[in-house]
């Protein structure tokens, strides 16, 4: 009786003792080391501290993109597979797979970050449950690198003169808009850009300011033309099935700290876009980059048209009928997010 009496009170308090929370083990991918001081002095400290900073039971190893093997293009396909379970998407690259994604940072939607903030606020919802539907991946947030500019190993005094020049591209929007000027849009990976430029494949490329000058483009160039055609938007994604392993209040802590990061990322990338800017050109301050001695091109009246009436005249047209061959309301509902936003 005695051992019975024991027994029954020792299962009582088992029973009442809250279970110790399994560790969730998240494989995560971020940006590409080459991309500069985003990855480097935001990110990847985000994830090396994530568990400690949000008390949640998590177990995080990060990996930038370029130490994976695996290529930008393929995040979506590597995230519905489970093989990564969160992943830093470049949302250019991925739309290959699902061009809805790239109604978010179409050429000359995003001429500055302002306008980039209220796009992403309005459309970033029709985003999200595309990639639920589609890739078992929920949106975490969406952040830029910033403008996307011109440089060029080639003199040129305006957009007019990439005419006949092959230019590096990165999704097929800015590849028609590119052909639309009179250039030869190339897509070259962002880790072969540099050697690229220096062994004449490409004459031009573009990229922001800050990750150009984290990579070294200055050294194989030697115009800059600081008109922004893209914001370069990416976003966090993680699978669903590592998702529902929080409960919703882990679910909670964990949006709300993605959405701390992506608010900061947000200034820094203003911050670094301006100071970059200086130090390409060899204007001071510069703080954050390399002193290099680019030719500033001065952006004129009809470069800035030329980019503003894009959207309506070239990539909005061409984005939407591709889009929607592969998702039916893509387009009506790009505009039923964006067009109070756009003008149109």
């Amino acid at each position: 009786m005695r051992k019975l009496i024991t027994a029954t009170l020792l299962g009582s308090v088992l029973a009442s003792t809250p279970a110790l929370a399994e560790t969730i083990n998240l494989k995560v991918i971020g940006q590409p080391l080459a991309t500069g001081l985003i990855q480097k002095n935001k990110e990847q400290p985000f994830f090396e501290n994530l568990a400690e900073n949000t008390g949640l039971p998590i177990k995080v190893n990060y990996k930038p993109l370029d130490t994976t093997g695996i290529k930008d293009v393929e995040q979506l396909r590597v995230l519905k597979s489970g093989l990564f379970d969160l992943i830093s998407l470049r949302m250019s690259q991925v739309s290959r797979d699902e061009p809805t994604i790239l109604g978010l940072d179409l050429v000359g939607l995003n001429p500055n970050f302002e306008q980039g903030r209220k796009v992403v606020a309005a459309y970033k919802d029709t985003v999200d449950q595309r990639l639920q539907e589609r890739f078992n991946t929920k949106l975490l947030g969406v952040w830029p690198f910033g403008p996307q500019v011109l440089f060029c190993n080639h003199p040129i005094n305006s957009l007019e003169d990439v005419k006949g020049l092959k230019v590096r591209v990165y999704d097929q929007n800015l590849a028609q808009f590119v052909e639309s000027v009179g250039g030869v849009p190339v897509p070259v990976a962002f880790g072969d850009v540099h050697q690229s430029l220096a062994l004449g494949m490409i004459e031009c490329a573009i990229t922001g300011p800050s990750s150009a000058n984290s990579a070294g483009w200055p050294e194989v160039t030697t115009h800059m033309l600081p008109l922004g055609f893209q914001l370069a938007l990416n976003g966090y994604g993680i699978n669903l099935k590592a998702w529902n392993k929080l409960d919703e209040q882990q679910q909670q802590t964990l949006q709300a700290a993605f959405d701390e990061l992506n608010e900061e990322i947000w200034r820094y990338s203003e911050e670094l876009f301006l100071d970059a800017s200086r130090c390409n050109v060899g204007e001071q301050p510069c703080d954050t980059g390399k002193s290099f001695n680019l030719v500033e091109v001065p952006v004129n009246e009809a470069d800035l048209a030329t980019v503003a009436n894009t959207v309506t005249q070239v990539s909005y047209p061409t984005w939407a009928e591709q889009c929607d061959k592969s998702n039916a309301q893509c387009s009506a509902n790009w505009k039923r997010d964006l067009a109070d936003i756009v003008g149109l």
